[in-house]
């Protein structure tokens, strides 16, 4: 019986470094580089996933403590993100947190108040620069990282604007947009409306501009357009404006899922069928456009990708490369909010 076997009846000894570099067929440098982030230059791609593969199956974890004190890291990621009640940022920190667990960091996520999610925060750390090692910003600006110190930033669906001062990873959202407004004029809409998150970032100024282009692209396309915060409330009220004009658009596009909830509730409480009456869709596809009756056209976003593109995008920042900025794909999810216009 082995040393580490004795006395420890059926319990397996714990995999280690070297293990994994026989399991992979590499090096033990080769395994401290990829799993510490800094293979970027130094080992291919093929090499680094095929390390990371054999990691997680075995079970390895480093040993965080040890490694810690020897570098002077804290292997610590903070996920900002403008507020804590939305669903579509769990699947984000889910997907930051998969990835950085393979590389043996942890996340630590970070709302800003959300009285005043735009301005700059004081960081949750007394001493930020020596309790992170590297932060991912979603849905924000530079402006509004000043209070963490200097430690290296990845920006998440933020937009191509701050490409220039740190990396990026966003939604083609912009296509997603494009795609609404085909699909709705492919079923003869020409009349539509646009419910418009009354939030000031790059992602719905984004979203407002492409289907402001699109519809213009109709021939024969109008479109109105109402503000609202994103909630229930907020967005009925803003629908009820646009539903009130004498010549209604016959469908609304909404910057949200939860802002469509919104327009289900004002076009029942003017007795319109959806989508008989009127069409809708949403955006993110988050688990109210299935709970919705009719369920919702809306556009997917990969929210869990966008974190782990995010937390590999910081671990090549981090490692000294210089990622370039990544654009995800998004999809249209046709379900049974649209149909063609009333005659």
């Amino acid at each position: 019986m082995s040393e580490a076997g004795a006395g420890t009846g059926a319990r397996s000894a714990r995999p280690t470094s070297r293990d994994v570099a026989q399991a992979a067929g590499v090096s033990q440098s080769t395994v401290s580089l990829v799993l510490g982030g800094k293979w970027t230059g130094r080992v291919s791609p093929a090499t680094a996933r095929a390390v990371e593969e054999t990691a997680e199956r075995l079970g390895y974890r480093p040993n965080a403590a040890a490694r810690n004190l020897r570098l002077g890291t804290t292997r610590t990621v903070l996920l900002v993100i403008p507020t804590i009640t939305s669903p579509f940022f769990g699947p984000v920190y889910i997907g930051a947190a998969r990835v950085a667990a393979r590389h043996g960091f942890g996340v630590v996520v970070y709302p800003p108040d959300d009285a005043r999610p735009a301005t700059p925060g004081a960081s949750p750390f007394a001493v930020p620069r020596e309790a992170i090692d590297g932060i991912m910003a979603s849905s924000m600006t530079l402006d509004a990282l000043r209070g963490f110190g200097r430690a290296p930033v990845v920006m998440l669906d933020s937009g191509p604007a701050a490409a220039g001062t740190a990396p990026t990873v966003d939604f083609a959202v912009e296509d997603g947009m494009r795609a609404v407004v085909a699909h709705l004029a492919g079923l003869g809409h020409r009349r539509f409306g646009h419910l418009a998150a009354a939030v000031d970032e790059w992602t719905f100024r984004a979203r407002g501009g492409a289907v402001a282009r699109a519809v213009h692209d109709v021939p024969g396309g109008t479109l109105t357009r109402a503000a609202g915060a994103i909630d229930v409330r907020s967005a009925k009220e803003a629908a009820e404006r646009l539903l009130g004009l004498p010549d209604r658009p016959t469908a609304l596009v909404c910057d949200d899922d939860l802002m469509a909830a919104g327009v289900y509730k004002a076009a029942r409480a003017r007795g319109l069928e959806i989508p008989g009456d009127l069409s809708v869709t949403g955006f993110d596809d988050v688990e109210i456009a299935r709970a919705l009756e009719p369920e919702l056209t809306t556009v997917r976003l990969p929210a869990q990708e966008l974190g782990e593109q995010g937390m590999l995008a910081l671990l090549e920042l981090l490692g000294g490369g210089r990622p370039e900025p990544r654009a995800l794909p998004v999809e249209l999810v046709v379900r049974a909010s649209t149909a063609p216009p009333p005659a």
